[in-house]
C-alpha cells in the first residue's frame, strides 16, 4: 500500500470541504444542535427531579458518545457519495488505486471530519452544560476508540451497500445507525427483551455505553467489556472491508462498475 495514494484520497476531500460552505458546516452545526437539545432536556430533568441521578453526564454524555459513532460512519460514506455523485468513481479505479488505499483515505477522511464535530460536541456539553468530559481522563480512549471503529465498520458496510445496488440505494445508509436501540445508549441492556440482549452482545457500542453508566453511578466497572468490544469492532472492520471487496470485484467482474451513473444499475 502507497501512503501518497492515500493521502490523494485525503486531499481531495479537504479539497471538496474547503471550496464549499455547505460541506464544512454540517461537520459541526448539527452536532452542535444535538448537544444544545439534549442539554436543555437535561437540565430541565435535573430540575424538576429530586432524585439524586445525575442526568447530564447519563444522557448528555450518551449522546455525544453516540454522536461520535454516527459521524464517523458519515465521515466514510459521505467521502464515497462524493465520489458517486460526481461520477469519479470509475476514474479512480483506473489508476492503480487499490483497494486497501480508497478506503484508508475515506477513513483517514472520517477521522478529521468527525474529530471537528467531537472537539465542537465536547466544547458546548462542558462550556454550556457542565459535562466534565475531560474529568474521565484516559478513561475516554477505549471509549472512543470501540466507538470508532464500530463507525468505520458501518461506514464501509454501507458504502460497499451503495456500490452493489447503485446511487439510488444510498438511502440505506442513513438508517443504519437504526441499531441505537439494542446498544443501550440512553437505558441498560438489562431493560431489553432477552431477544434484544443477545444482539446486544455482539453489538460493539453496548459495551461502551454499560461501562459508562457504571462509571457514572461509580460503581466498579471490569474492562473486560470494552476488550470485548475492541475485538468485536475489530471482526466487524475486517468483515466490512472483505464484503466491500468483494462487492467492487464483483463490479468489476460483471461490468456493472463501467455502467456505474447517478441514475440507475441494472
Amino acid at each position: 500500500m502507497y501512503l501518497r495514494r492515500t493521502a490523494a484520497i485525503v486531499l481531495r476531500q479537504f479539497y471538496l470541504i474547503r471550496g464549499s460552505s455547505s460541506r464544512v458546516l454540517p461537520l459541526f452545526v448539527w452536532a452542535g444542535i444535538d448537544i444544545v437539545l439534549w442539554g436543555f432536556i437535561t437540565r430541565y430533568l435535573n430540575a424538576i427531579t429530586d432524585s439524586r441521578f445525575r442526568f447530564v453526564p447519563s444522557l448528555l454524555g450518551a449522546v455525544l458518545l453516540w454522536d461520535f459513532l454516527t459521524r464517523v460512519m458519515h465521515g466514510v460514506t459521505m467521502a464515497f457519495l462524493e465520489d458517486v455523485w460526481s461520477r469519479n468513481f470509475l476514474n479512480l479505479f483506473a489508476t492503480p488505486l487499490s483497494i486497501s488505499e480508497y478506503l484508508s483515505g475515506l477513513v483517514f477522511s472520517s477521522m478529521a471530519t468527525s474529530s471537528v464535530g467531537l472537539i465542537v460536541m465536547v466544547l458546548l456539553a462542558t462550556g454550556f452544560f457542565g459535562l466534565s468530559f475531560f474529568g474521565y481522563g484516559l478513561m475516554l480512549v477505549p471509549f472512543l476508540l470501540v466507538l470508532f471503529m464500530c463507525g468505520i465498520a458501518l461506514g464501509i458496510l454501507g458504502s460497499a451497500v451503495v456500490l452493489r445496488l447503485g446511487p439510488p440505494a444510498e438511502w440505506f445508509v442513513w438508517p443504519i445507525p437504526i441499531i441505537s436501540p439494542f446498544v443501550g445508549v440512553f437505558y441498560p441492556v438489562a431493560t431489553l427483551p432477552r431477544w434484544m440482549q443477545y444482539l446486544a452482545q455482539a453489538l460493539p457500542p453496548s459495551y461502551v455505553f454499560e461501562c459508562m453508566r457504571g462509571i457514572v453511578r461509580n460503581v466498579s466497572t471490569s474492562g473486560h467489556g470494552l476488550v470485548v468490544g475492541v475485538i468485536l469492532a475489530s471482526f466487524y472492520i475486517l468483515l466490512a472491508c472483505w464484503f466491500f471487496t468483494h462487492v467492487y470485484r464483483y463490479a468489476v467482474r460483471t461490468g456493472l462498475i463501467a455502467r456505474y451513473s447517478a441514475e440507475t444499475v441494472s
